[in-house]
């Protein structure tokens, strides 16, 4: 399996990313992840619909959390654009964050299974089995237009470029 070293630090020290990362004009790979609801997922659910993919380390952090909450207020401000939050916490703890927060209008799943997504997109942290920090945008046809792995997970992706990214392709 090819990994990628040097691109991403956690807590300021380098980790490495398992699988090929994506990139911007390659075709979006389908993966399986479960909802808080223990439902399975497929990215292929939402053909045909521009999809944003929001990956953070855990939900039970500050700066995931808010990445999340931001993410939930721009869904309900975007029409034909499916925004998916995704991390690899216990389906059970996605299930109580959204209760507790009330995430209400993007699709929130767990790729903690399989970790299906994140060997995909090249985005698993090998060190923690977490996922990176990282906005990917797909458009209509299943194209990647759009990605943005954070160098540091401690700082927040540029949320603008990414919804005007997917606003562009609606």
């Amino acid at each position: 399996m090819k990994r990628n070293s040097g691109l991403v630090s956690f807590a300021g020290k380098p980790v490495t990313l398992m699988g090929k990362l994506i990139q911007a004009d390659y075709p979006a790979k389908n993966f399986m992840a479960f909802t808080p609801d223990l439902k399975q997922f497929n990215l292929s659910d939402y053909q045909g619909k521009v999809r944003v993919i929001s990956s953070v380390p855990s939900v039970d952090t500050d700066l995931c959390a808010q990445q999340t909450r931001r993410f939930n207020l721009e869904a309900s401000r975007l029409e034909d654009v499916q925004i998916i939050a995704i991390s690899c916490d216990l389906p059970f703890a996605l299930k109580r964050f959204c209760a507790a927060e009330g995430i209400d209008n993007l699709v929130m799943v767990s790729d903690q299974k399989d970790r299906d997504y994140g060997i995909k997109y090249g985005l698993l942290i090998e060190e923690y089995g977490i996922l990176a920090r990282a906005i990917v945008v797909i458009d209509k046809e299943d194209r990647v237009k759009y990605v943005e792995v954070v160098n540091e997970t401690s700082e927040h992706p540029d949320y603008d470029s990414a919804l005007e990214a997917a606003k562009e392709l609606v």
